[in-house]
């Protein structure tokens, strides 16, 4: 049932991004035009739409982009174990079937480091990798010596990408030095895992800052750049978005390695996730809309996103409670 005009469904593998000297000219040169930024966006979910066929395409890419999330105080195993299982069958059979999609799966699962051990038995025999936040999440206060000892401790967990949180200190003081020095940390510690950087954009103060920590966080080596914890009272954002894949563009321009992008935090409809994946398709290409270089952070997103597969297939809208998480 798949459309030929859906996002390719196996982007090539990117090689990661090593990073580069600290270019402090270039980051004091960055500017963001916010009222350019935001007519940008207005423009957005009105011109840009997919319907019936093509729009359960694209929301199957979706799903595979999603990194199923659970970082609550409460987590425990049993809880981790049902997430696992939504990511290994994140829509129910018959609809598979009827979308031609056997076999689905979500990007990754994306937990504390104390949930990586259950984790890991329950997605025992797929490919669906383990993400766990690191670095003192989410304030990312915690002295250095220890963020890095966390970051080496979930990768030797079977952590196979590590989302850390950079110090929002060196951003709202210009200590671009400082942000860097510990990026590059960071990075290192990560060894074989790939290093998200989130940038807690909600509490940058500036989409310049915001375009800053960007080009910075990429110098220090960061493989992705991900808006939000998900825990600040504003996450992601259409137009710290658009920022941020437009630094994302600028450096592999000059660098010509491809940094990946995921907004997390609010983005719980379908027709959201279509309006993010427009912007991403505009702005950076195809190659984008692949789980090598696109993620959503979400959890209640699935659970949409089902339900609007499920009203392509039937014509009605069922319960949220046809689609438990797990």
């Amino acid at each position: 049932m798949m459309h030929p005009s859906a996002p390719a469904a196996d982007a090539p593998v990117h090689a990661r991004n090593p990073g580069m000297a600290l270019d402090l000219d270039w980051v004091a040169g960055v500017q963001a035009n916010t009222s350019a930024i935001e007519r940008r966006i207005a423009a957005l979910p009105g011109r840009r739409s997919v319907k019936k066929d093509w729009q359960a395409a694209w929301l199957c890419r979706a799903i595979s982009l999603i990194d199923l999330t659970t970082l609550a105080g409460d987590d425990t195993a049993g809880r981790v174990a049902r997430l696992c299982a939504k990511a290994r069958q994140p829509v129910r059979l018959d609809l598979l079937a009827a979308l031609g999609m056997e076999g689905l799966t979500v990007g990754a699962v994306c937990v504390y480091h104390d949930m990586i051990a259950p984790a890991r038995a329950a997605l025992a025999g797929s490919a669906i990798p383990i993400a766990a936040v690191s670095t003192g999440f989410p304030a990312g206060l915690s002295p250095l010596a220890t963020r890095l000892a966390e970051i080496e401790a979930s990768v030797a967990a079977g952590a196979a990408e590590i989302d850390i949180v950079i110090s929002r200190r060196h951003v709202l003081t210009g200590d671009w030095q400082a942000l860097y020095d510990e990026t590059r940390a960071m990075r290192a510690a990560c060894g074989p895992a790939h290093m998200k950087a989130i940038l807690a954009t909600g509490e940058l103060g500036s989409l310049r800052n915001v375009a800053r920590a960007s080009l910075v966080a990429m110098m220090g080596g960061a493989d992705f750049i991900k808006t939000s914890t998900g825990k600040e009272p504003v996450n992601a954002t259409l137009p710290v978005s658009l920022t941020m894949l437009r630094a994302i563009r600028a450096y592999g321009e000059r660098t010509g390695h491809a940094v990946g992008f995921k907004p997390a935090g609010g983005i719980s409809k379908a027709k959201d996730a279509l309006v993010y994946m427009a912007l991403m398709r505009e702005e950076l290409g195809l190659p984008w809309l692949s789980p090598a270089l696109f993620r959503f952070g979400a959890s209640s997103l699935l659970g949409d996103i089902e339900r609007q597969l499920e009203h392509h297939l039937s014509g009605a809208y069922s319960a949220a409670n046809r689609h438990p998480m797990g």
